[in-house]
């Protein structure tokens, strides 16, 4: 391979990254709208701010998700759940929802200083390993 073959390479697949990223940030944001206008009618709105402090405030992000079973989770293997995953940023909170039966709900709140690492995984393109402490 001579030095032009690996950087054209290199180009294509940053191209390609680029427009994965492009497509995710897309899907993000319809995710994050759909996610403010439900909890704007559940919740309280937020004292209100400067103009220049709310433009750029990150809004909190919701995905449904559904967790993978690892070595520590084998009794439990059952059937795969949803779950949804909350992401306040200027908060520090990841929110992990399990909606029960009967409209219950389960939830664990994971505070910033609490992770520890967050892998992307180089196989699966929308997988994402979160390591926390303990």
């Amino acid at each position: 391979q001579t030095a032009g073959q690996s950087g054209e390479q290199e180009l294509e697949s940053l191209v390609l990254k680029l427009s994965v990223l492009k497509d995710f940030l897309s899907s993000i944001e319809k995710k994050a709208l759909k996610a403010l206008q439900e909890m704007s009618s559940a919740t309280p709105a937020p004292p209100p701010q400067p103009l220049s402090r709310k433009a750029k405030s990150i809004p909190v992000q919701t995905f449904e998700v559904k967790l993978d079973i690892t070595l520590g989770d084998l009794t439990k293997i059952g059937k795969s759940q949803k779950y949804t995953l909350s992401v306040d940023v200027e908060g520090g909170k990841l929110v992990v929802l399990k909606k029960q039966k009967d409209s219950q709900e389960d939830w664990n709140t994971f505070t910033h200083d609490k992770i520890r690492q967050l892998i992307k995984s180089q196989r699966v393109q929308n997988k994402l390993g979160i390591v926390f402490e303990k």
